[in-house]
């Protein structure tokens, strides 16, 4: 173990997002003297702009929506529900603060060091900090020099756009300009179907904006199961936001005017159209901020723009590691944490470690139908020519989403044929992004589908489809 060197500190983090402070907490715990840098506040991209002020907005967006089916639960209310944006801003803005102020005091909890300043490794144990001035101003503070034993960089990502489209923050936009407005568009197009774009289509949609969606694969949320996309989809369509997949967008065809955008886009193979809308919103991914930070003067490799690691986050420099959405994965933050506490274990002399495993990684998406899973897609188990079997239950056969009055999607439970094993477990409906921690749960512990299905679920809940879908494996569901 690291503590007792000669160095300023036994760890240096780069970087305080969620992957970061995650990493910094838990190598304090383990004893090692730890420095937290950030130019930024503690909490990164997910508390500050990504996760958790989108969440907010959803929240408002599906409770607005569910105020509109009063009438179905036996309660009438006068007049129609009206949007006030600037207010739901106003609490996203103190979702973040409230989450930003618990966050902080968890630095003296933990008996961490925060340096607030930009900080580039030279060297692979050596991170140089332009620290801020009194006032906060960046680099007005003089440079401070930082010697630790091992380094771990968590310095995140950053929105992307596509070739040709170059967002202005006033009519064409990003997630960062989406969560920082206080007022809504009359109709957007959304370039991108994955787990950004389809969140937003789905808010600004509850919220009475006019909303077109466009992916240029095949299916939307295409790195889900193709039973799930379908679903979306439809669920989408019939809820009157128009879907447009293999779309293929003319960068050059995109006119911005005073009061909207227009472009040309069409199916590949087929005619294009016109179409138009006060905002559109650029959900295209992300990049890894890997620029300006000193990798450089290490042995770290990059990999498609990835700087590459080992399953536990050890870069090809001694002493040397990297977490979060710089090494690419899952992108996810609750997977950048995970990675920052295996590479803190590793860091303080735990021999045993896991190595990340992100097909156990699970995932979640916030749209409505919520979305979440863990484990392979069927085709991807068709891909890979494993023998498989399904067990797939509609939320229409539990209780729970009967009285609640959300009961569209299924949860659906993917076994090994021969070994019995679980594969993936699937699911889009009401409370998905909950419901995936038993699933999740269910592969840390190598649980069967039987395993699954066999544990007592209460009744009436929502958690009562996964055991259901569970048994389904084997025919066996005893409510469908």
């Amino acid at each position: 173990m690291a503590v007792g060197s000669s160095n300023d500190f036994d760890l240096v983090v780069l970087g305080a997002g969620t992957g970061g402070y995650s990493a910094a907490f838990r190598a304090a715990q383990l004893g090692l003297k730890v420095a937290l840098v950030d130019e930024d506040k503690i909490g990164g991209t997910c508390l500050h702009r990504g996760c958790i002020p989108t969440k907010a907005l959803l929240e408002s967006a599906a409770f607005a929506e569910r105020i509109r089916h009063a009438k179905d639960f036996g309660i009438d209310l006068p007049g129609d529900a009206v949007v006030d944006y600037a207010r739901m801003a106003a609490r996203r803005d103190q979702v973040v603060k409230r989450m930003w102020t618990g966050l902080k005091t968890l630095v003296d909890k933990n008996k961490v060091t925060w340096i607030g300043g930009r900080g580039r490794l030279d060297g692979p144990t050596t991170v140089r900090i332009q620290m801020h001035g009194e006032d906060g101003t960046p680099g007005a503070g003089g440079e401070r020099v930082l010697r630790g034993t091992d380094v771990i960089l968590a310095t995140g990502s950053r929105v992307k756009s596509l070739p040709g489209l170059v967002p202005d923050g006033r009519r064409i936009v990003t997630s960062d300009e989406v969560l920082r407005a206080d007022a809504l568009p009359k109709d957007v197009i959304v370039v991108g179907a994955g787990a950004v774009g389809v969140e937003f289509a789905s808010m600004y949609h509850d919220l009475g904006v006019k909303v077109t969606l466009l992916e240029y694969l095949p299916t939307i949320v295409p790195a889900e199961d193709r039973e799930v996309s379908q679903l979306l989809e439809r669920s989408f369509t019939r809820r009157g936001i128009t879907v447009m997949t293999n779309a293929r967008l003319d960068a050059a065809s995109v006119q911005v005017g005073n009061d909207g955008v227009g472009l040309t886009v069409g199916p590949e193979g087929k005619e294009a159209t016109t179409i138009a809308a006060e905002l559109l919103l650029v959900a295209t991914g992300r990049a890894p901020n890997v620029e300006e930070i000193g990798l450089e003067t290490t042995k770290a490799e990059l990999d498609r723009g990835f700087i590459k690691v080992d399953g536990r986050m050890r870069t090809r420099e001694p002493h040397l590691y990297a977490i979060g959405d710089i090494v690419g994965g899952l992108l996810l933050a609750h997977t950048a944490a995970h990675e920052g506490i295996v590479a803190a274990h590793v860091i303080a002399g735990d021999t045993d470690v896991h190595p990340i495993d992100y097909v156990a990684q699970p995932r979640a998406t916030y749209c409505r139908p919520e979305i979440a899973s863990i484990g392979l897609t069927e085709q991807q188990c068709e891909e890979r020519g494993i023998p498989y079997k399904v067990g797939k239950v509609p939320f229409q056969a539990v209780a729970k989403a009967i009285i609640g009055g959300e009961y569209e999607g299924f949860a659906k439970v993917i076994g090994h044929r021969e070994t019995g094993d679980t594969l993936g477990i699937h699911l889009v409906g009401p409370h998905a992004t909950d419901l995936v921690a038993e699933a999740s749960l269910a592969f840390q512990l190598d649980a069967t589908p039987w395993e699954i299905g066999a544990t007592t679920h209460a009744h009436p809940t929502f958690a009562e489809i996964v055991g259901e879908a569970a048994m389904a494996v084997d025919g066996r569901s005893i409510n469908f």
